[in-house]
């Protein structure tokens, strides 16, 4: 889908209008508890946006306290089966997957004729960019419609977290044609975990609307206005999470990227740009040759 004439309008305003008081006044409405007006906005997503209420824990959109609340709602028990094979890799979220690949000469694709740098993804981190040269890759858009919350696509240990501030524009497929470097320039978190294929990245792109983005061992994440925040865990602080298992929401939508080292994991052939995807189907293997290796710290 080519741009149109509102799309390149509305990336161009973005540079200009403070994307981060916008962000900021999101954050307020989208917590308000007045049930009118919340009630007004709920109702307006789940219509517009065809939502499936059936699959939520609580089906009742007007049960929900806030907008925010209903928009990172929980899924029943059994709404999204995990893919069960031991080699197998999950989907971290539900949406639609705009990038399935390789990292080539140090770079991913963010649309037709728009590569951005590895290391520009990892905030200039030379050593922990070297890890995953070579690569393998996926990029999902989350729309207003699909289940919020981000989950493991194969279990792992909690290495590092790195915050890293930057632009807030919209992440919508139109947007990612018009704007470069666009994944690497916006608000992001970037979480390394150890798992069975060695090194994993499960990166949390930031938006014009994400108020926020949470973890489930951190609550909201935050760092010093423009500077980036690192944090370790060590032996005091293990953290391990099961394939399937919560690690993060985004407060209104956004992006996930994942990454893996060279020669650990394989996409499944069905799993193709273009491709709506569930959390927890099946999206990849880990190669049988894969061994864990040291971890992945961002630091």
């Amino acid at each position: 889908m080519q741009p149109g004439f509102k799309d390149k309008f509305f990336t161009a305003a973005l540079k200009v209008l403070p994307q981060h008081l916008l962000a900021a006044g999101m954050y307020k409405i989208t917590r308000s508890t007045w049930k009118p007006f919340k009630n007004m906005l709920i109702r307006e997503v789940v219509s517009r946006y065809s939502v499936d209420m059936f699959e939520a824990e609580n089906p009742r959109p007007s049960s929900y306290p806030s907008f925010n609340a209903f928009f990172t709602r929980a899924l029943k028990a059994d709404a999204r089966p995990i893919a069960h094979q031991s080699n197998a890799i999950a989907s971290p979220c539900d949406g639609k997957a705009s990038q399935v690949d390789y990292i080539k000469r140090g770079k991913l694709i963010q649309a037709k004729g728009h590569d951005f740098e590895l290391l520009q993804l990892l905030a200039g981190d030379r050593e922990l960019a070297r890890i995953f040269y070579g690569g393998a890759y996926s990029t999902i858009y989350l729309s207003p419609r699909d289940y919020h919350r981000v989950h493991m696509p194969l279990s792992g240990r909690l290495r590092g977290m790195i915050f890293i501030p930057g632009d807030l524009y919209s992440v919508s497929e139109a947007t990612v044609q018009l704007v470069p470097n666009l994944f690497a320039r916006n608000e992001r978190l970037i979480c390394g975990f150890d798992t069975a294929a060695g090194p994993m990245l499960v990166i949390l792109v930031g938006a014009i609307f994400v108020g926020s983005m949470e973890t489930v061992w951190a609550g909201e994440v935050k760092g010093p206005a423009g500077q980036p925040s690192n944090w370790l865990y060590d032996k005091d602080k293990k953290i391990i999470l099961k394939k399937g298992e919560e690690m993060g929401r985004f407060n209104m939508g956004s992006t996930v990227i994942t990454l893996f080292s060279r020669n650990r994991i394989k996409w499944d052939e069905a799993f193709q740009p273009g491709v709506r995807v569930r959390m927890g189907q099946r999206i990849g293997q880990i190669m049988r040759s894969s061994r864990k290796k040291p971890a992945s710290r961002p630091e």
